[in-house]
């Protein structure tokens, strides 16, 4: 059964695409399977796994608002060996039709399930802002991976994301967790950067994911390409991060196993 994880920041430029991508690529290189779903109506995730948006006719949009079957939208990602639910800028409407669908904050969450069992993780790209798509997101998640950059703003918008979560958490999904803090385009010369890094640690300790993503050219360059980085250039530091994560949250999803078990 698919763990699913809400890749979220409601402050944009974070990284949260090129986590999504390239950490659903990672875990599909350890032979997991892994599920994207591009809630973003940007469709930059549905770009980078090399899918193009606007030649789909149906997209994740088609499945929320018009129940269409998930085999019908679900396309895949050669290039990072994941499957994706696309979207375009067409999912920008279902922000207000949503509004008058009955259960309107589990309607993602009703389509994952039909497909849960077939995958080890879903991850789902979330919009950068505080919508009914980002709280569809969250009522669907087991957690909320956070991609923070460690800049002077961070925190602040970090504040807001918590409470949006522990709010989601009392009135639509209890179970949901801060699954980690991902510390992204990370520049170790930069003392703000090991400021606000030394700030995440003490206020989240064990939350913050060890591995950290560097700034690098490789990483950046991939999505124009349609590709991971993984499959772009492998040797690159952005790729050997991404691996690392994923490394790091299997280690995690063994450790919970446990002691569940």
């Amino acid at each position: 059964m698919a763990r699913i994880f809400a890749i979220s920041n409601q402050k944009g430029g974070v990284g949260k695409t090129t986590t999504t991508i390239n950490l659903a690529a990672s875990l599909a290189a350890t032979k997991k399977r892994v599920l994207l779903v591009d809630l973003d109506p940007q469709g930059n995730a549905t770009m980078g796994c090399g899918i193009e948006k606007n030649s789909r006719e149906l997209t994740l949009y088609d499945l929320l608002i018009k129940n269409l079957g998930i085999d019908q939208v679900m396309c895949h990602s050669d290039s990072g060996h994941f499957d994706v639910l696309p979207s375009n800028g067409d999912l920008t409407a279902a922000e207000v039709e949503l509004l008058s669908v009955p259960d309107k904050e589990f309607v993602l969450s009703k389509i994952l399930n039909q497909v849960r069992a077939q995958y080890d993780f879903i991850l789902i790209d979330c919009p950068p802002s505080l919508s009914m798509l980002t709280v569809n997101a969250m009522a669907a998640a087991d957690g909320v991976i956070i991609p923070i950059q460690c800049e002077y703003y961070a925190l602040e918008g970090l504040s807001a994301l918590m409470n949006t979560i522990a709010r989601v958490a009392d009135s639509i999904n209890p179970n949901i967790i801060i699954e980690g803090l991902l510390r992204t385009m990370y520049d170790p010369r930069n003392s703000l950067t090991n400021d606000v890094s030394d700030q995440l640690m003490q206020h989240f300790g064990g939350r913050v994911y060890r591995t950290v993503i560097p700034r690098n050219v490789r990483l950046a360059e991939a999505p124009s390409h349609g590709e991971p980085v993984l499959a772009y250039d492998r040797q690159s530091k952005g790729a050997i991060a991404y691996l690392a994560l994923a490394g790091e949250l299997l280690g995690r999803e063994e450790l919970r196993a446990q002691t569940v078990n």
